[in-house]
């Protein structure tokens, strides 16, 4: 019998993945366990290896090709003379997983509730926002109407970037699995994993695919939620001068049913914070990833022009400002690396529409400096986890130094994503404090 090679879903957000290689020659012998496969996803690379023995009989899917979760990319067969019908299972083992928030980006327009949206665009790069009619068919126009969706706030999969009505329906199935979290709010909380809960918080502008690579290591042992705050992904976007850090703190409190490890990164840093400062019956463990309570005038600097860029409505161009902030001059040296990461970043950065970076640049500024004197009243165990190289938050260590008991760790050589950019310290610091939480 066949063994099928699917394209996995690694992370709460992955809905594709790129084939980088196959290390086994075709027709050559695999053993179990043996790496078979390389893809990448959600800015790393990732080996996959052989669930079975036996002779890579047929590959579907060539490097560099991209294709959905759950596409089949290849077969192994336990011997080379077995009988093997590479089209008849195709059609048995292919099952692509659409996903609604394939290609949402920047600039988008207003969804349902007030949410900001956004639609896919043509072959290269992420176009900002749909301009003149919306390539749909028939039946998807009909669905849309009836389900009350405004065809453009809803991403396309086929050609072109035409809707289907298979894209209305799975577009509709992440509308419902939405969490109310305050009247006419409510938030995209995707999970994985089962355990004690551990709840992540994104940082400015992106949304929690900027934890790829610590959600398949964290899904292992505990029941991990991801938060998208207002207006990031498919969260509505109230329409307010400025969203509030402690008001996104009660949102994830409403969330929790009982104490979770909280991890946030930056911003999502501060929301974690106000969390053990106003909620602490909620929160078992902190994790404060580039931490601040002080924005530095380079990190409002670059928030500002963060939003200006974005308003222009060009993710790639986002994605190229923020790649020198972000990343270390390692990752930043190495063309292939690079590129994998501006990529990355154009997709996950461009989920949150131009006037939601503003309501979080002005959020952002009024917490800053208004918590420094309560560092000294947290209570709950906590890391800190900073980059030697971050240009942004460069005061994490010292922050760390305030909080009762607070361990700290920095990681050499990393920037401001230092959980994508040294992804393997970072959960070994994580795992290891929440083991003794």
């Amino acid at each position: 019998m066949a063994t099928p090679i699917a394209m996995p879903k690694l992370g709460l957000t992955m809905s594709e993945g790129k084939v980088i290689a196959w290390p086994i020659p075709l027709g050559e012998h695999v053993d179990k366990g043996q790496t078979v496969l390389i893809i990448e996803s959600e800015k790393a690379e990732v080996e996959i290896e052989a669930t079975a023995a036996g002779i890579l009989r047929h590959i579907y899917v060539e490097p560099e090709e991209v294709v959905p979760c759950g596409s089949l990319l290849g077969a192994i067969t336990a011997g080379a003379d077995e009988p093997f019908d590479a089209e008849a299972f195709h059609a048995d083992h292919h099952r692509p997983v659409a996903s609604a928030d394939q290609g949402m980006l920047a600039g988008a327009t207003l969804g349902p509730g007030g949410a900001a949206r956004a639609g896919a665009g043509e072959a290269g790069e992420p176009a900002a926002r749909r301009v003149g009619r919306v390539l749909a068919a028939p039946a998807a126009r009909a669905l849309a109407k009836n389900l009350g969706f405004p065809l453009e706030t809803i991403p396309g999969r086929g050609p072109g970037g035409r809707i289907t009505k298979e894209d209305v329906e799975a577009f509709a199935e992440r509308r419902r699995a939405l969490r109310r979290v305050a009247e006419g709010v409510s938030l995209e909380v995707p999970q994985q994993g089962t355990g004690r809960p551990v709840v992540l918080l994104p940082g400015f502008g992106i949304d929690v695919a900027a934890f790829a690579r610590q959600v398949p290591v964290l899904a292992q042992r505990f029941a991990v939620l991801g938060v998208n705050p207002r207006g990031v992904g498919l969260s509505d976007a109230p329409e307010t001068e400025g969203y509030d850090v402690r008001t996104a703190a009660a949102d994830v409190a409403s969330l929790i049913e009982e104490p979770a490890h909280v991890i946030g990164a930056s911003l999502g840093a501060a929301v974690a914070l106000e969390m053990a400062f106003e909620h602490h019956d909620r929160v078992r463990s902190l994790t404060l990833v580039t931490p601040f309570v002080f924005a530095s005038p380079t990190l409002l600097a670059v928030i500002d022009a963060w939003c200006a860029v974005g308003a222009m409505g060009s993710p790639t161009a986002l994605a190229k400002m923020l790649l020198p902030w972000l990343f270390a001059a390692e990752t930043l040296a190495d063309p292939r690396a690079r590129d994998r990461v501006e990529r990355g970043l154009a997709e996950i950065a461009g989920r949150v529409s131009a006037p939601s970076l503003a309501r979080w640049a002005a959020g952002l500024r009024a917490w800053s400096g208004t918590r420094a004197d309560a560092l000294g009243g947290v209570r709950a165990p906590t890391l800190v986890v900073a980059g030697s190289r971050d240009l942004l938050t460069p005061g994490a260590e010292a922050l760390a130094q305030e909080i009762p008991g607070a361990k700290s760790v920095v990681v050499s050589g990393a920037g401001h994503a230092v959980a994508l950019e040294a992804a393997e310290a970072v959960n070994e610091a994580i795992l290891n404090h929440l083991a003794g939480a």
